[in-house]
């Protein structure tokens, strides 16, 4: 039978930061599955900072939301309904149905994940799209190796909090990363094995980069701009690496935001400055998987989640990612 399920429409494209009003919690009813589909109830949903680009009717590497439809993103749940045999009903699945408590999902669309290993929503996170961007922006894009200095901004984020570890895991002699006030700094030292941490509300961002890091940086893994941006270029060694994950920092811009002002320094410290897409790096899935769950099974990888409990809460939850009240992975517990 259709089952009752609530899910969150986008009605207004925002116009800078977003606000409650730009959304709407929508009941409505999902069918039974045809021919190669399967019901799943989503039990956990991921909020990223991504999202906030598809708000915008602007052409990017994903469309916008449509506006009066339901959003998109990561979900993990149960298959309660099945018209698939590779999918039976009590499969755990990953696939990209987010934002509702049901979702009708092509079965070729949807992944079982191994719950054995891991919980199921670590697979939104550590061992998912947020864990496998960290590896590819260190590995195929950055290329850390052993020795460097690496500098990760938003270290405290669902990816940064990996990717500081996951460079040190690569031979990193030193990772240093950046947060927002004083409980995150003390939590990138003393939780996630950061040898330097800078509270970037602190100001003075570029003494306090020098600071951590007097001898300049390798790699830097960008998740903010601006000017974590401008420091990074300016601490850089000779033949550094920028690896562009996200800019946060003018997400919520309503004017063309100005690029930092010692762009040309690159020129005589040969720098590479790359931006990339995870979607571009799945080559790398199985391998970091394995890698990962080595890493955590070892203790050497640890990850945080904030959880927000229930659908009726995942505008708030997206809200409060992107103004940066999370540590580690936001997640959205959507059935208990």
């Amino acid at each position: 039978m259709p089952v009752s399920s609530k899910e969150v429409h986008l009605v207004k494209r925002p116009v800078g930061e977003p606000d409650t009003g730009d959304f709407a919690l929508v009941e409505t009813t999902v069918a039974d599955p045809g021919p190669g589909q399967v019901l799943v109830r989503n039990d956990w949903m991921s909020v990223d900072p991504y999202m906030r680009g598809r708000m915008n009717d602007v052409k990017s590497y994903l469309p916008p939301f449509g506006l009066n439809e339901p959003m998109q993103g990561g979900a993990v749940g149960t298959v309660v309904a099945s018209a698939s045999d590779d999918l039976p009903v009590g499969t755990t699945v990953s696939h990209f149905l987010g934002w509702r408590e049901y979702a009708l999902v092509d079965a070729a669309a949807a992944r079982p994940v191994d719950t054995s290993l891991a919980p199921a929503e670590a697979y939104l996170g550590v061992l998912g799209m947020t864990g496998l961007t960290a590896y590819a922006g260190l590995t195929d894009v950055a290329h850390v190796k052993e020795g460097d200095v690496v500098f990760v901004s938003g270290a405290a984020g669902a990816v940064g909090s990996v990717a500081g570890q996951i460079a040190r895991q690569l031979g990193a002699s030193r990772v240093v990363g950046s947060a927002g006030g004083p409980e995150k700094k003390r939590r990138l030292l003393e939780e996630f094995g950061f040898d330097a941490a800078i509270d970037y509300r602190e100001g003075d961002l570029e003494g306090q980069l020098a600071e951590a890091a007097p001898d300049g940086i390798d790699v830097y893994f960008d998740n903010v701009g601006g000017d974590h941006l401008r420091a990074a270029i300016d601490a850089m060694r000779r033949n550094g690496r920028i690896a562009v994950c996200g800019m946060i920092s003018q997400y919520n811009a309503t004017e063309p935001v100005p690029g930092p002002d010692n762009l040309a320094l690159t020129i005589g410290k040969r720098l590479t400055l790359r931006g990339f897409l995870v979607g571009d790096h799945g080559h790398l899935a199985q391998e970091y998987a394995e890698r990962a769950a080595g890493w955590i099974a070892e203790g050497r990888l640890r990850y945080e989640e904030t959880v927000v409990e229930g659908i009726d809460n995942a505008v708030g939850a997206f809200l409060d990612m992107m103004r940066g009240a999370n540590t580690g992975k936001m997640l959205v517990r959507v059935t208990s």
